[in-house]
């Protein structure tokens, strides 16, 4: 595969790679589950009992600023490189991610999106996830073997990609960027409860919806990208103009990034504090909801 690696790759291909042994320091594959805590699932228990043969697991809390009050806020590049030296990862070695979301991808996009923030294009999401690996009857195991540590030196993070509450806050008042908010249509317009329970439901001024689930179809796996362009379109949304996105706490919201990729636009942004900063910050003039509103 060339420096910039196909951003999905099938359970067919990496169940081929697998039987011709090729994990190893040029391919390395990511168990990225992660959920929330109400969901009462333990990924790290469940990567323990069974993962795809040959994977590490990728714990988006521990490799992410731990200093700040929000979920998985984005790591320095020093403990990136550090974190993915340690599952064997070096600046050659090809990564597949995958998550185990009953909706076939739910994290994944995060991390491949993360790699490729601090520089590595050799990155890919397992198209359907764990869902479609187990559908399509592809091997599991418990097995695991620590990776040998390799050096993995990120490039400096790309700071443009990554959006912040005072880049968000300055745009409401601009109006010169689309906003993407990847959450479910009940939580953007504020009549379903958001998962945290000290965060009311709603959307900034001026940000569209694409509940992330939309992206992908029936079985979990990725739209093709005519469907993909409809989507967009439907939307409102311009992919020859700039676009940022955001959702709950900065995963989901991967997901648009992912289609836009697919569709040949690399440069999506990402407000990384996401829905969880803006309840906690914003006034309520810039909190819409269709539901009880901000809590004073």
């Amino acid at each position: 595969m060339a420096a910039q690696s196909r951003a999905l790759v099938s359970g067919q291909w990496l169940a081929e790679a697998i039987r011709n042994n090729l994990p190893g320091p040029k391919l390395r594959i990511l168990d990225t589950s992660w959920y929330l805590p109400k969901l009462n699932r333990d990924p790290k228990a469940e990567f323990a009992q069974q993962h795809i043969p040959g994977s590490s697991f990728f714990d988006i809390d521990e490799c992410g600023d731990r200093s700040s009050e929000f979920d998985h806020m984005l790591p320095t590049s020093t403990q990136f490189s550090h974190y993915v030296g340690d599952l064997g990862i070096g600046n050659d070695t090809h990564v597949v991610v995958y998550d185990t979301s009953p909706f076939g991808a739910y994290s994944a996009p995060r991390v491949w999106w993360m790699f490729r923030l601090f520089g590595h294009g050799l990155v890919s999401v397992l198209d359907g996830g764990m869902k479609n690996w187990q559908a399509e009857g592809h091997p599991l195991t418990s097995e695991y073997t620590k990776p040998e540590r390799r050096e993995f030196k990120a490039t400096t993070l790309n700071q443009s990609w990554v959006k912040s509450y005072e880049d968000v806050l300055e745009n409401i008042r601009a109006k010169k960027i689309q906003v993407v908010d990847a959450r479910s249509a009940g939580r953007f317009r504020g009549i379903e409860p958001e998962p945290r329970d000290d965060t009311l439901p709603g959307h900034f001024p001026g940000a569209i919806n694409m509940p992330f689930t939309s992206f992908l179809d029936e079985s979990g796996k990725e739209l093709g990208t005519e469907d993909l362009s409809k989507l967009f379109r439907e939307a409102g949304v311009n992919l020859e103009q700039p676009l940022w996105v955001t959702c709950g706490s900065g995963v989901t919201a991967c997901h648009v990034v992912l289609a836009a990729y697919l569709l040949g636009h690399s440069g999506v942004c990402v407000y990384d504090g996401s829905w969880c900063e803006w309840f906690k910050r914003a006034s309520p003039d810039h909190i819409v909801s269709e539901g009880e509103g901000k809590k004073v």
